[in-house]
Formats: structure tokens, C-alpha cells, sequence
């Protein structure tokens, strides 16, 4: 994506794979307290993790201290940025069952998608 390109958190294209679908997810990854962390996209709220839930999804150690990048922080060291995301889904869940491949954008990316709304 070339500086000056809208940015468009939308997915992109979604194939089944058994009950998951693989697909491109852009949108707020949130860490508001430890353990609990979502990605707000334009389509739904999709959880990843949340405290004492046991579960965690395939992937999530590829995802770095998002808080050394564009970052805010809303809860000592907890906070939200904006990121790109590859990964497979539980859609009737809203739920992310492994992530693949994961990127790190500016803030202002998100913020000037009118698709997403702010985030909590």
C-alpha cells in the first residue's frame, strides 16, 4: 500500500476450511487488561482471547509488543493499536481460531476508516 492509499479494514475474501474461513482482517487489535484481547473490524468484534476463557488461538506469539509500534495506551501498560491480520475464524462464534500472518499499521489508518467505529 503506497503512502496517500485509503485504507479499507473490510475482509477480503473469505474460503471455507471446514468449519473456520481463512481471511485478511484489518481493524483495531485491542488489549485493554491482561489476557483479554479482540480485533474490532468492520464486520464484527472478534475475540482472540479472553482472562480465565483457557483458550487461545494458533498463532497468537506471532503477534509482538504491539505497544513498541503506533500505539495507545488506556490502562497502565494496555492499550489498542491498528493491524492487519491473516487468520481463520469461527464466524458464528465471531471468534479468531489461528492467526498467520499479522502487521502492525499507523493508528491514523484505522482512524480514518469510516468503516470502523472507535475504539472502546
Amino acid at each position: 500500500m503506497a503512502s496517500g492509499d485509503m485504507f479499507n479494514c473490510k475482509k477480503v475474501k473469505a474460503t471455507a476450511v471446514s468449519s473456520s474461513a481463512t481471511e485478511n482482517r484489518c481493524g483495531w487489535l485491542q488489549n485493554p487488561t491482561p489476557g483479554n484481547w479482540w480485533l474490532d473490524d468492520a464486520d464484527a468484534s472478534w475475540t482472540m482471547m479472553t482472562q480465565g476463557g483457557g483458550y487461545e488461538p494458533e498463532g497468537m506469539d506471532i503477534i509482538p509488543d504491539i505497544s513498541e509500534g503506533d500505539y495507545v495506551r488506556t490502562n497502565g501498560n494496555y492499550g489498542y493499536a491498528c493491524a492487519c491480520m491473516e487468520v481463520e475464524t469461527d464466524a458464528d462464534e465471531e471468534r479468531i481460531t489461528r492467526i498467520l500472518w499479522f502487521r502492525q499499521l499507523s493508528i491514523s489508518k484505522c482512524e480514518n476508516d469510516n468503516n470502523l467505529d472507535d475504539p472502546e
